[in-house]
């Protein structure tokens, strides 16, 4: 009988999820189930007769500190004992796993204890998807928070930059340098506040490129600037001639470069150089490069190199998983955030690294040809070369729910010589239209900014107003540089974007070249 109820005791411990260890009074093993086995690393054979704290090694993921002895304590109490949220099993190899876990009394028929029983499950896994969904939960959070301060504060900085692009304009040929140094310097600050939404934006929401022909050189010269102002890297760019032009969200390629610049810098925290060399580099068929397959092609090529710590090789594949990281005070969204933007450009990065000895990533932008940009540019090269004043481009509507962008979008528009109405909403904004047409003084170009809280957007505005003009010409303009009708307006009725916070050069851009249409 005895034999009996033994072997079904440990069938059923054999059977359990958990793992169980038996102790005696003292707080001797007994027995473990497989389980236990497996997690503890110790056989039953092996473990019996030796004290529970020798097999079953906890302390607190905190403090570091041995946890308190679960079979002193329900000596002490005579109840059930459960360790603390955060605690830590070390196995017999020396692997760490984060368990849950209970020791109740076992007790005879007079209700002595004569022994306790522990029983534990390994939760690493589960507490990492909660933690995954814990910061998924407040990056949506984020997301929401940035979308409502992108929209104000952007609104805010159109005012600035405006303001500060008319007033260099006002004063151009002024012979005082230090007033133009100054106002070029808060021109650069105003434009760099406007990029903090878009990296919060992108963090958080992703959000297609907006897509203009821009300079590589000239980007990553002042991010790179920026990031490692009051650093002690120093950094060298060399770059050939003629360089070609790229397609690319400007604002998010920025966070490519800032990232990458950050990364490499905090790498080296006892100092050292940071080298990035831009190229030509055109590829006759598919080449693997860097780890990556890049199609034959006409790139430029841009490669930053630091001689930090490196990477080591056994996480060399994850250091672009989202919310993985080495650093203490790390995100593990930098990464993970370079690679997305990359990926949404139809870009190619790559990188090598060599422990102790530094990294180089390998970024590769395929050249702009004339189509596209013809296509996807607000500016054509001969807009340079076009008088204000030779126009005569007729009357704007603008409409904004923010006097102050009003203003300023008003007073930039007056220079180009148009003659200007403004409306708050998009209900008062398609009446002006109405009234326009039956006039026979239609707008020659209309400026809609998307959100309007409490009132009609700019969407809404434009499908009314294509309505009853097919022809019209409406420009979108949005503090929210990730809203899908800023990525594909054209597919709704749009003839260009404007994205705040925007100057006079960019304003004149779009309405000179719409102007000549």
């Amino acid at each position: 009988q005895i034999l009996a109820e033994k072997e079904q005791l440990l069938v059923t411990l054999r059977s359990i999820g958990d793992g169980v260890i038996v102790t005696d009074v003292e707080g001797n093993v007994v027995l473990l189930n497989r389980v236990a086995e497996k997690l503890t690393g110790w056989k039953t054979e092996e473990a019996a007769g030796k004290a529970l704290k020798d097999i079953f090694t906890v302390f607190d993921k905190t403090t570091r500190k041995a946890v308190t002895d679960p079979v002193k304590k329900v000596r002490e109490t005579e109840a059930v004992f459960n360790l603390k949220e955060e605690s830590v099993l070390i196995s017999r190899n020396g692997t760490e796993i984060l368990i849950a876990d209970s020791c109740a009394p076992i007790r005879d028929r007079e209700s002595r204890i004569i022994g306790t029983v522990i029983v534990f499950r390994d939760i690493t896994e589960k507490r990492k998807i909660e933690e995954q969904l814990e910061k998924a939960r407040k990056l949506e959070s984020l997301g929401i928070l940035a979308g409502g301060i992108a929209h104000d504060f952007n609104n805010l900085l159109t005012g600035i930059l405006g303001n500060i692009s008319l007033l260099q304009m006002y004063l151009k040929g002024n012979s005082d340098q230090r007033i133009n140094e100054s106002l070029e310097e808060a021109r650069k600050a105003a434009k760099r506040a406007g990029n903090l939404t878009k990296q919060l934006l992108t963090f958080s929401k992703g959000g297609s490129p907006i897509l203009e022909v821009a300079s590589l050189e000239s980007i990553i010269k002042e991010n790179t600037g920026f990031i490692l102002s009051g650093s002690n890297v120093s950094y060298r760019i060399n770059s050939e001639g003629n360089l070609w032009k790229v397609s690319i969200d400007t604002g998010q390629i920025s966070q490519v470069i800032q990232n990458l610049v950050l990364n490499a810098d905090q790498s080296m925290p006892e100092g050292g150089k940071i080298e990035i060399n831009i190229k030509n580099t055109s590829l006759e068929e598919v080449k693997i490069l860097h780890g990556i397959n890049i199609p034959a092609g006409d790139y430029v090529s841009v490669e930053i190199s630091d001689q930090g710590t490196g990477i080591p090789k056994e996480i060399q594949d994850r250091i672009y998983d989202p919310y993985f990281t080495t650093k203490e005070m790390g995100n593990g969204l930098g990464l993970a955030t370079v690679y997305s933007i990359m990926k949404k450009h139809n870009c190619y990065i790559g990188f090598e690294s060599d422990l102790g000895r530094g990294t180089t990533f390998y970024l590769y932008f395929p050249k702009a040809d004339s189509d596209r940009k013809k296509k996807k540019t607000h500016a054509l090269e001969t807009d340079t070369e076009i008088s204000v004043n030779s126009l005569s481009p007729g009357k704007a509507l603008v409409m904004d729910d923010e006097e102050s962008v009003r203003k300023v979008a008003e007073s930039m528009l007056k220079k180009l010589k148009y003659s200007v109405d403004t409306t708050t909403d998009g209900a008062e904004a398609l009446e002006k239209y109405r009234e326009s047409m039956e006039r026979g003084e239609k707008y020659s170009i209309v400026l809609l900014d998307l959100t309007v809280p409490g009132g009609m957007g700019g969407q809404e505005a434009a499908a009314h107003i294509l309505k009853i003009d097919p022809e019209a010409l409406i420009i979108a303009t949005s503090g929210y540089s990730n809203d899908p009708v800023m990525a594909k307006y054209t597919d709704y009725g749009f003839k260009a974007v404007l994205k705040k916070p925007y100057d006079f050069e960019e304003v004149r851009r779009i309405f000179i070249d719409k102007a000549k249409r």
